[in-house]
Order: C-alpha cells, then sequence, then structure tokens
C-alpha cells in the first residue's frame, strides 16, 4: 500500500534543517576591554550602558581594573552593567575578542591569543612593520575602527571624533584667549557696542564646519577657507547661513590671518597635512593672536607648528601663542567615550547575531573596509604598500 505522500521533498525539507542550525549558531562574543597605557589616552570603547545593552544580549565583557576611571567610569558602574572586572591584564588580552582605543603594543600583542579578533585604531603613521608581522604571526584577525563605513560611504567613527575636535577648538580658543591664561583678553561672545572676535578657519570638513558652528554660536565672525567649492557650498548650507568664504588664495589668506585673532587649521591630506600657512604669514599676525593647528596629528598645515601636550599645551612663536596637541578629543574623555560607545555597540550586537565577525563580514560592506588582517593576512593595500608587505584582497578570501 502507498504510503500518503508528503507535500515536500526531502530536497525542500534538507535547507530548512540547515537553515535552523543556522540560527542557533547566533554567536556568544567573549569581549575584553584592557586599559589604555599610551601617553594621555584617557577614552574607552565602550561605557557602562553598552556594557548593560550587550551583556543583556548574553555576550561576556570582560574589564581590565580602571579601564573607566579616566572617561570617569567607576569599575562599580561596570560590574553593575553586568561586566566582570579583573586585574589580570594577561586574561583581559587573552579574550577572543580585544577592543581597544589605541592599538595595543607589541608587547600587548604577544598577550594576544593566536586567532584572536582585534578591533582598535590603527594609527598607521606611529606603526612599525614588526607590529603587522607580529599579528600575522598570531593569526590574528584586525579591524581599524577609523576605516569602518557606514551605509553612507562615510566614516562614522572620524566623523563623530572630528565633530568633538572642531568644537574643543573653539573651547580651547575661548579659554586661551583669557587674561587668567595669559590671553589677550578678548571673550568670544557678541557683546553689543564690541567688535566681534575675528576667526580664520582653514579646511571646511568636518573639523571646520563644527569649529564654524560653535565660532558662530558664540558670536564670532568667521572666514572660511578651502580649495573645494563643494565643500564651501556645503559648509553655508550646513550652517543654514550665508559666511565668507574663500579658496586658499594666498593673498587673500595673508589679509585675513593679519586681522584675525584665532587662526584654527583643519587640514587633512593623503600623507600628510598640507602647508597653508607659512611662517612670514604667522609673522604679520597680531601680538597675542592665536592659531589652534587641528591637524597636528597629520603635520600641521601651519609651518611655525610644533607638537605640545596636554599638560603643556601652548607654545609662543613671533608673539603668536600655539595650540598643537594632537589628540585633542582626549580633553573630553567622557563624552569622546559615549561617542565611540554608541558606534560600537550596534557592531557588535550585529555580529553576536550573525553569529561572528566572519559572517559579519561577509555581508558588511562598510566593516569589511575596516579590516587590514585576516587570519594573518594582510588585506590593506595602503598597508602593503607602506610598509612594503604583501597583501591579498579580503574579497578573494571570504567568498
Amino acid at each position: 500500500m502507498d504510503q500518503p505522500s508528503s507535500p515536500f521533498s526531502k530536497q525542500q525539507l534538507l535547507p530548512q534543517e540547515e537553515t535552523l542550525e543556522v540560527l542557533k549558531q547566533k554567536g556568544e562574543l567573549y569581549i575584553g576591554l584592557p586599559k589604555e597605557n599610551q601617553y594621555q589616552e584617557k577614552r574607552i570603547c565602550l561605557t557602562p550602558d553598552a556594557v548593560n545593552a550587550i551583556t543583556a544580549h548574553g555576550h561576556k565583557v570582560l574589564i581590565e581594573a580602571g579601564a573607566g576611571t579616566g572617561a570617569k567610569f567607576s569599575d562599580l558602574d561596570y560590574t553593575n552593567a553586568g561586566a566582570t572586572i579583573t586585574n589580570d591584564t594577561k586574561k583581559v588580552f587573552s579574550c577572543p575578542l580585544l577592543l581597544k582605543v589605541e592599538p595595543p603594543t607589541l608587547t600587548e600583542l604577544k598577550m594576544m591569543n593566536p586567532q584572536a579578533t582585534l578591533i582598535s585604531a590603527l594609527q598607521i603613521k606611529t606603526q612599525s612593520k614588526a607590529y603587522f608581522e607580529e599579528l600575522a604571526k598570531k593569526r590574528i584577525t584586525a579591524v581599524a575602527f577609523e576605516y569602518i563605513r557606514d551605509e553612507d560611504g562615510k566614516y562614522p567613527v572620524v566623523r563623530s571624533l572630528s565633530e568633538i575636535a572642531g568644537i574643543s577648538s573653539v573651547l580651547i580658543a575661548a579659554e586661551l584667549l583669557a587674561a587668567t591664561n595669559h590671553g589677550n583678553g578678548l571673550m568670544f561672545g557678541n557683546i553689543s557696542g564690541v567688535p566681534p572676535v575675528e576667526v580664520v578657519i582653514l579646511g571646511a570638513g568636518t573639523v571646520g564646519e563644527f569649529a564654524a558652528r560653535s565660532a558662530l554660536g558664540l558670536g564670532a565672525n568667521i572666514r572660511v577657507f578651502d580649495n573645494s567649492i563643494t565643500k564651501l557650498r556645503n559648509i553655508q548650507t550646513n550652517l543654514n547661513q550665508t559666511i565668507y568664504t574663500s579658496t586658499l588664495q594666498p593673498k587673500n589668506l595673508a589679509k585675513a590671518l593679519m586681522r584675525c585673532d584665532v587662526a584654527i587649521g583643519a587640514v587633512r591630506g593623503k600623507d600628510r597635512s598640507p602647508v597653508l600657512v607659512s611662517q612670514t604669514m604667522v609673522e604679520s599676525m597680531k601680538k597675542g593672536s592665536l592659531v589652534i593647528d587641528v591637524s597636528i596629528d597629520m603635520g600641521g598645515c601651519f609651518e611655525t607648528s610644533e607638537v605640545t601636550t596636554h599638560d603643556n599645551p601652548t607654545r609662543e612663536k613671533f608673539g603668536v601663542i600655539h595650540y598643537a596637541v594632537p589628540n585633542i578629543p582626549a580633553r573630553y574623555p567622557k563624552t569622546s567615550s559615549v561617542s565611540i560607545s554608541n558606534i560600537f555597540t550596534p557592531y557588535l550586537l550585529k555580529i553576536g547575531e550573525e553569529g561572528g565577525l566572519e559572517n559579519s563580514l561577509r555581508f558588511d560592506r562598510g566593516l569589511r573596509n575596516g579590516l587590514y588582517m585576516y587570519h594573518g593576512i594582510l588585506t590593506n593595500k595602503s598597508v602593503g604598500e607602506w610598509f612594503d608587505l604583501k597583501f591579498s584582497d579580503i574579497n578573494f578570501l571570504i567568498f
């Protein structure tokens, strides 16, 4: 007697079983957050609220004691959020997924387990060949967060830190102009009958836009210079008002610098920032005026800029005060940490949902853009060319 026929053939049933298997494989992430030990680095990748959201999804977070202190988050805040705190640095570095703001040092890399995953900044300018060789030796998969793109093709981490740097540059200028900080005693703010502070901004990118927004908010007069007409048009649109804009013509720029009280450098180049302001131009600036070179981490766009630190941030040259601290967002570690954490948390939850970084890299082109090491194989062209290392196209390795 014939058996009743099934509505599904064997072939149709098989893929369904396989799909169920994949669903079961929701990855449980084990994330390590070590304490940042680089000079003046106080930020942390995840806030207690972010840790709470991550642990609520069944993931584990191991944090080195005191890792959040610089950003004013206590160990107790993290414990209450569901993280485990340890004094054992080695234990944190042996986690399968490691989150750091600064790239790890060679000593720290040695503490990592083979086949681990690292998400941190890459800071290619400060790296050595040995760093990539150590990653390769341990077959580590590494993602540089400054290269991660979002669905609009923008770099979310870079943008958010640029916003902070832009606003900070104006707040720093307002502080340094105060007589209590040996400034020339001028105040930002549109006081009736008093001419406003004159600010020159070089660069109409994110840093320039947020510097302009803050300076205008404090009542200053601004002049924005950039060689990209599109960027100058965009800054007017984004600020929703007509401001003085100009291409970088030396004559116009020199005239504006002679009149200004504050000059903010926010121009980035490919390998280093272009030097737009010569020593002669600085010499002709008003005595007691102020230069804030936000581009100093890329070499600086004022010829007279020299790197300074948060402890000793200014240097006077030709009667002009120069502020050239490379890591400006570190002045506000709590705001910066919340900002970075907001970007990381959705990615981590997504990686967990998709069963690990491998799957996320397969489907998320923007995350794949941040990848520079895949199981010890270098996948970033610019790193390969910079350090003369062999690199492979990630698209051939993943699919």
